[in-house]
């Protein structure tokens, strides 16, 4: 079993951590801390309220196995919101113009970003900075004041639920009701799928684990770097700008206060989800189970009391050291591995 448990790559034993502990925290929270974990909706509450946070943690982790980053994604959301929700109510839009205006301002950011960041080589920090304080304030200078979209066809699909046969739970008044997830929920799944199957089996997703491990030696290789990061930059505006359509249907709303710090989460559930810093390594389920695992941790915080957001903060800080701890500690195994073989080799 052990020899089974080392053997494994680098990335396949990140989301196994992951996985086990977001399976034991949930676990802990059933048996300790009463009915509010055991019923079926508080699980798929999970999803309902981060789908948009899911989405946007994958073009995250696109960016991060390339070895870049991007802390822009919290004001496209934002900026997608208030685009939206103007278009809607103040400029007679429908659905479909939207939509397409979130996918639309998504698109602009990645190409531009990608382009400074690839073919300029300009530091994607400072790039995204900008583009995370441009994203902000051109939210602002759309619309103002927050408020509630009352199109009619748009709030049909905001209230619109998919309901899960044999999964519901009685309420406090003895009515049975029926577990539901958002819509939002299947967009954020099948993004998830796609890029899952891209990354593994796709030529691009190969490519974007080579350049984040080692961009010599996928230049060696043949690969067009700069059009790798690029691409990785531009996936991850597009999947910004959908993120920002599904935050826009779960909220309902346009405020230039949306999406704060989502950056930051994203960030963070990358890392959890077992997602390098450095690049190279990155898992698109895992990110996933991130996402997860940071929202598990601030419910059982909630639940036990401590509400003020400091508490949230803290905890969420040391689980973060903690993740960021394992990866060096499969990085040391790494770096031993490499040395170990290079030894054989010079022997050989």
């Amino acid at each position: 079993m052990m020899k089974k448990f080392r053997s494994m790559s680098d990335t396949n034993l990140l989301l196994t951590i992951t996985i086990v502990v977001f399976a034991v925290m949930y676990l802990c929270a059933v048996v300790f801390l009463g009915e509010g974990f055991r019923t079926p909706q508080t699980f798929l509450n999970l999803f309902n309220n981060n789908a948009s946070l899911i989405i946007i943690s994958c073009g995250l982790s696109l960016v991060m196995i390339t070895g870049g980053i991007d802390i822009s994604v919290g004001g496209v959301t934002a900026l997608v919101c208030m685009s939206c929700a103007v278009n809607l109510d103040l400029h007679g839009g429908n659905v479909v113009t939207s939509m397409l205006i979130a996918l639309g301002i998504g698109l602009a950011f990645g190409l531009v970003q990608g382009f400074l960041i690839a073919y300029l080589d300009i530091q994607p920090f400072i790039v995204t900075l900008a583009g995370m304080f441009f994203a902000r304030g051109l939210t602002t200078i759309v619309h103002t004041d927050p408020f509630n979209v009352q199109n009619e066809d748009f709030v049909k699909l905001r209230d619109t639920r998919i309901t899960i046969p044999g999964l519901g739970s009685t309420n406090r008044k003895g009515i049975y009701v029926d577990a539901y997830i958002e819509i939002g929920v299947v967009i954020a799944i099948v993004i998830v799928l796609a890029l899952f199957f891209m990354l593994r089996w796709s030529k691009l997703g190969r490519n974007f684990y080579a350049v984040g491990g080692n961009q010599q030696s996928a230049l060696m290789l043949g690969i067009n770097v700069k059009r790798t990061k690029f691409f990785s930059y531009v996936l991850c505006g597009l999947l910004a700008g959908i993120a920002g359509y599904v935050y826009f249907m779960h909220a309902g709303s346009g405020s230039p206060s949306h999406a704060q710090g989502a950056e930051m989460n994203a960030i963070a559930s990358s890392i959890i989800g077992g997602t390098m810093l450095t690049g190279g390594v990155g898992n698109i389920i895992g990110t996933l189970f991130g996402v997860l695992s940071l929202n598990t941790i601030k419910d059982i915080v909630s639940s036990i009391g401590l509400q003020d957001a400091w508490w949230t903060g803290i905890t969420v800080a040391v689980m973060l050291c903690l993740f960021l701890i394992i990866q060096s500690i499969v990085m040391t195994r790494k770096n031993a591995k490499g040395s170990a073989g290079k030894e054989t080799a010079a022997q050989s």
